[in-house]
């Protein structure tokens, strides 16, 4: 059986611009590799695997 726990966040205007840089660079790595492995995987028919990723994201940084 799974227990469920919703919790609500009130972050002061500080927290908020730090919460909303923080998604935003999530949300650019994410459209980053996801575009990268879609267009792999057009061209060899094999797309990035985590250490590929890993080792780019170091790069990117």
């Amino acid at each position: 059986m799974l227990d469920v726990l919703k919790v609500r966040l009130y972050p002061n205007k500080e927290q908020q611009a730090a919460l909303a840089k923080s998604f935003g660079c999530c949300r650019f790595v994410w459209n980053y590799y996801l575009e990268k492995t879609n267009n792999q995987y057009k061209e060899t028919g094999k797309g990035l695997n985590y250490c590929d990723m890993a080792k780019d994201l170091t790069q990117l940084k």
